[in-house]
């Protein structure tokens, strides 16, 4: 099965003091995705943006908002998130207690539903969801912080999934999210990856270049 790659900047590694102007340079760069990550401090050690964000962000982009609930018991917000504007709205195994109610719940609302997986987690557990949903995120570092190295075990979780798929005649995004660089994509795409979420790699220095150098090494793969 021929993959699609796709590019999801995340705007935590953005300047927060332009927000709409930076989702309108993402767009002009071209960039598939807007990856916003949602943190509660509970699930994860950190606090990040929430609902009237997400809402002003819409105002003022069209683009696909990828929103990644890293947060306890995410179906409480599930609704509101998509009346936000969330375009896709995934959801964490470990911290959510019904997983299929909160599926059909994105599901009903219009936006696009996903599973997440952190590194500990084995890929066997999100086995009996990828029927019914549109793409799986494996988490590549663990959540909640920035700025920490690609864990490789999480290469070969992705694998597995992938031939998983790939067996079931499943149409299946796998992304990915934590220490993703132009230096080790072509080893996150050579385990059938096919959605980049990079933040720094995208933010830090010439966004307009670092974007095209993701596309570039998409296109190599035809």
């Amino acid at each position: 099965m021929k993959l699609t790659y796709k590019l999801a900047p995340s705007i935590l590694a953005a300047d927060f003091a332009k927000l709409g102007e930076e989702l309108a340079r993402l767009k002009t760069a071209g960039a598939d995705y807007v990856h916003i990550d949602v943190m509660d401090g509970v699930f994860v050690p950190n606090i990040s943006i929430g609902i009237p964000v997400v809402r002003s962000l819409r105002a003022c982009s069209d683009m696909f908002f990828d929103v990644h609930l890293m947060i306890q018991d995410p179906a409480r917000y599930i609704k509101r998130f998509a009346e936000a504007g969330a375009s896709g709205i995934t959801i964490h195994l470990e911290a959510c207690s019904g997983v299929d109610a909160a599926i059909d719940e994105i599901v009903s609302l219009g936006v696009q539903p996903a599973i997440c997986i952190s590194p500990d987690t084995p890929y066997e557990s999100v086995i009996p969801y990828l029927s019914r949903v549109r793409m799986v995120l494996v988490m590549s570092v663990y959540p909640g912080y920035g700025g920490q190295k690609l864990i490789e075990s999480t290469l070969t979780k992705a694998a597995a999934i992938r031939r998983y798929a790939e067996d079931n005649n499943l149409e299946l995004d796998i992304e990915m999210d934590g220490g993703i660089k132009i230096d080790n994509l072509d080893t996150v795409l050579d385990a059938g990856v096919n959605v980049i979420v990079a933040g720094t790699g995208v933010f830090k220095g010439d966004l307009y270049e670092n974007t095209a150098a993701f596309y570039r090494k998409f296109r190599e793969r035809g």
